[in-house]
């Protein structure tokens, strides 16, 4: 299974913001959407949106420790985690498990052709896929002993 099978099933939509943009921001806008982490996008040098970095509510809780500032004081841009670690559409779901376990992160966006943002992987939706692909095995092999 390859992580364009997890999008065909979840799509590609990906939730964005500024680097600009405040912690406090972030906070809502994650908790609209109901998502762990919000992609933070920049224009390259060809005016095109780039993956700039991935702010997480891990960064946030960080952000967040005794004697920082207040979130409406704190950019995205401060505390996003860079360089986003990514993956392709034709990545094995296998290979991009053990690579978010070794890396210790929890999303993953997905990059096409170009560079391009097709969508963003959690480690719930790897975790889906894999499970789903073992309890299809398991039904078609007692299917086979039953048969």
């Amino acid at each position: 299974m390859k992580l364009q099978d997890i999008l065909g099933v979840k799509g590609g939509t990906v939730y964005s913001i500024s680097g600009g943009a405040t912690l406090q921001e972030v906070v809502a806008r994650l908790v609209e959407h109901r998502v762990g982490a919000m992609l933070v996008l920049a224009l390259d040098a060809a005016g095109r949106e780039e993956v700039a970095g991935i702010v997480t509510e891990r960064d946030i809780l960080y952000a967040s420790t005794a004697g920082k500032p207040p979130l409406g004081e704190v950019t995205a841009a401060e505390v996003m985690s860079r360089p986003v670690v990514t993956g392709s559409p034709d990545d094995e779901v296998d290979d991009v498990m053990g690579l978010m376990t070794s890396r210790r992160i929890r999303h993953l966006p997905v990059l096409g052709a170009n560079g391009q943002l097709a969508g963003i992987i959690s480690i719930g939706d790897v975790v889906k896929a894999q499970h789903d692909r073992l309890a299809l095995e398991n039904r078609c092999l007692k299917d086979y002993i039953a048969g």
